[in-house]
């Protein structure tokens, strides 16, 4: 079970990705009923570390902190020459946590210093599109997914760009904690518990100007109806467009299909009501829209490769 979560800081490591270890590991939620994880920020030398942003930040422990922790969490940070190595005490650092069956996970251009530390050799990974071709140049025996949000391959997590960071911790803490922890931590953090679609759909590309608080509003009637027979025709009626013109909006702004978001939500909504409740199989495909117990499995185990009464019985074993 996770409890011992380190976050690593280096020079001209980037605030935002530290932020969001710091947000979604480091605070106190005990209030939500929520568990309380034993967090620290660490640094090859302790001390001020400057970032990317003209500060510094006072770290307080050294590599010394890694050995103990369940999770160590590598933030973006400026791309180094590939002459100019990282400290290899900290390289060392990230290969011991992996041999004793710690996980790491990198945000952004911190896939870089996983790749220095040869934790992506063999392993699928992924980070900001810009950098992608530049890590599969740079760790040739890596397989770079440049599309994916976030990938996770025997204990390596590997974020995408920037926010992709927030997924990447959400998919942790909902591996290890459950669905009602990590969709509260999502909404006390006022984001999505989980996004469909991967970064291909960020990059720079001519976009109509979008209207997000039209299809929010969309989003959330779909998401108050998710047990009911909703189709196309009332989606683009509900957003008051055509349904070229709705199926073209939705896709630029939720990077996938009305049918696969709908899914997904429908997915999650189940996954969440096999770990929480009691309902049978049959009960929670009625009540997240799928109709059948059939129908349900299927999707279940597309998209999280286990039927529903396996995922129940493997979450309440973890429990």
């Amino acid at each position: 079970m996770l409890q011992n979560v380190v976050t690593v800081a280096v020079p001209g490591v980037h605030p935002f990705e530290l932020g969001v270890a710091c947000e979604v590991f480091g605070i106190d939620r005990s209030d939500h009923g929520l568990p309380v994880y034993d967090f620290a920020v660490a640094s090859a030398e302790p001390g001020s570390v400057a970032t990317a942003s003209g500060f510094s930040i006072l770290v307080e422990h050294g590599l010394e902190r890694i050995a103990a922790a369940d999770l160590v969490v590598v933030p973006a940070s400026g791309l180094r020459a590939d002459d100019d190595p990282e400290s290899e005490g900290l390289l060392q650092a990230l290969r011991d946590a992996v041999d004793r069956g710690a996980r790491v996970l990198s945000m952004c251009s911190g896939a870089f210093m996983l790749g220095e530390a040869g934790l992506l050799d063999g392993r699928r990974c992924t980070t900001h599109w810009m950098y992608a071709e530049r890590l599969a140049r740079r760790h040739p025996a890596a397989e770079v997914l440049p599309d994916v949000l976030y990938v996770e391959d025997r204990g390596v997590v590997t974020g995408a760009g920037t926010a992709a960071g927030i997924d990447a911790c959400l998919h942790i803490v909902r591996q290890e904690n459950g669905s009602r922890v990590a969709n509260t931590i999502a909404r006390r953090m006022v984001v999505p518990p989980h996004r469909e679609g991967g970064q291909a759909q960020y990059v720079a590309r001519p976009l109509a100007a979008p209207d997000c608080s039209q299809m929010q509003a969309t989003l959330d009637w779909l998401q108050d109806n998710l047990g009911n027979d909703v189709t196309i025709e009332q989606m683009a009626a509900y957003a008051h467009m055509s349904q070229r013109t709705f199926a073209r909006k939705f896709q630029q702004e939720t990077g996938t299909t009305p049918y696969e978001w709908l899914v997904a939500q429908r997915v999650l909504a189940a996954q969440e009501l096999l770990e929480e409740t009691e309902m049978t199989v049959d009960s929670v495909a009625a009540h997240t829209g799928f109709g059948s117990a059939a129908t349900l499995r299927h999707h279940f185990l597309k998209r999280r490769g286990a039927t529903p009464q396996a995922y129940r019985r493997l979450f309440r074993g973890a429990a």
